[in-house]
């Protein structure tokens, strides 16, 4: 199997929204994914809670498929590449790791 994790840090405002709603249409869309991309084992979209501390990422995205064959359809997936569009417009900085457990 073969985690897939991202995390975002996002610009304070962009696309006509804030932060808050921003991060809110990231989680829809992506979890949205999971019906629409056979390769999504399990996936996963968190919101730093206000309470974190400055400094933080701002969205995390936890997901995982059965091997890096799948990864590599999963990201060349027309819907995926959808979804990263919006991503792009609204993030300041992205982290992100794969590995195979």
């Amino acid at each position: 199997m073969v985690r897939h994790i991202v995390m975002w840090k996002l610009k304070d405002s962009a696309e006509g929204n804030g932060k808050a709603r921003n991060a809110q249409i990231i989680k829809e869309r992506l979890e949205g994914l999971k019906e629409k991309i056979s390769q999504i084992e399990e996936i996963e979209v968190g919101i730093n809670s206000d309470a974190s501390p400055a400094g933080n990422y701002d969205v995390v995205l936890v997901m995982t498929c059965k091997d890096f064959a799948a990864l590599k359809e999963y990201a060349e997936h027309p819907d995926h590449v959808e979804a990263g569009s919006f991503v792009k417009k609204v993030v300041e900085a992205r982290a992100a790791v794969d590995y195979e457990y």
